[in-house]
């Protein structure tokens, strides 16, 4: 995790970079595309966020599988953006398998995709069993996987020995805005790995987002909780902003936690035997 911040530059977190497999990014955010009441809205509020990743979801999001259909590339450049396909909408390996290859095909050898296999339609919490299947196939055909996966410990770490680029456990459950519902078993991940964390899912406003950054993850990816805002516009200026804030407040050190105040300092008192009036 680079620690390289300059405290005089005017946004001094632009020089704090994280690397993702071989790509080199300065915006901690990432954000998705879908939920936006058009395309108009989706460009207004990512180029507000400054995000440099946008995930689309290859199984929903037309990025010329359908000619017939507005093509979202249109309005997100990859000229720009980083474009991360996601499998989004797949709940068995082979299906999740064969998004990633159409997505590479289309965005010309592309390699790096972020992996969900989710367990059912109601949760979308993720299948750990198929989740693990898939990414053992991609990484042995040349894919860079981020790999959204539950908030145990152990199976972060399997991830990570196979290969995975980044691990992305949920905050909570995909769209319920819930926010960090166990930063006990997060803060493990955080602590063990060596290739990036990212919360993914759950982020409901803001804080969420500072908070997810304070306990030293790396990035945050979100979708609903720009989208879903009465002002997504407005919400990802905030998330970027909170982003920011959580990032520069791990860097900086919190306090210690204490259960009883200490003096403001050392000295109890002062004679008043030494202060000289006029």
């Amino acid at each position: 995790m680079s620690e390289n911040v300059s405290t005089t530059h005017p946004t001094p977190l632009l020089q704090d970079t994280f690397t993702v497999g071989s790509r080199t990014f300065s915006s901690r955010l990432l954000v998705g595309t879908g939920k936006y009441k058009d395309m108009t809205e989706t460009g207004e509020a990512i180029a507000a966020s400054a995000a440099e990743i946008v995930t689309v979801a290859i199984r929903r999001v037309n990025i010329g599988q359908n000619s017939d259909e507005p093509n979202l590339l249109d309005v997100i450049s990859p000229d720009k953006y980083t474009i991360l396909p996601n499998t989004a909408g797949c709940f068995d390996a082979e299906t999740a398998i064969r998004t990633c290859k159409l997505a590479r095909e289309l965005l010309g050898g592309h390699n790096l995709v972020k992996l969900e296999v989710l367990g059912d339609e109601k949760t979308l919490y993720p299948n750990v069993m198929e989740t693990l299947k898939a990414a053992k196939v991609l990484i042995d055909d040349g894919f860079e996987v981020m790999v959204y996966t539950s908030d145990d410990p152990i199976v972060a770490q399997e991830l990570e020995s196979m290969g995975c680029v980044a691990i992305m456990p949920l905050g909570s459950l995909i769209g319920s805005g819930l926010g960090l519902l166990n930063r006990h078993t997060l803060s493990l991940i955080i602590e063990n790995a060596k290739v990036p964390v990212l919360v993914d899912a759950g982020v409901g406003t803001a804080s969420d987002a500072a908070l997810a950054m304070e306990l030293g993850c790396d990035g945050v990816l979100m979708n609903s909780a720009i989208a879903n805002a009465q002002n997504p516009v407005m919400m990802a200026h905030a998330m970027k902003h909170a982003m920011w804030a959580g990032r520069a407040a791990f860097l900086a050190g919190r306090m210690p936690m204490r259960k009883m105040l200490l003096p403001a300092h050392h000295k109890l008192g002062i004679s008043f035997n030494k202060l000289k009036y006029k």
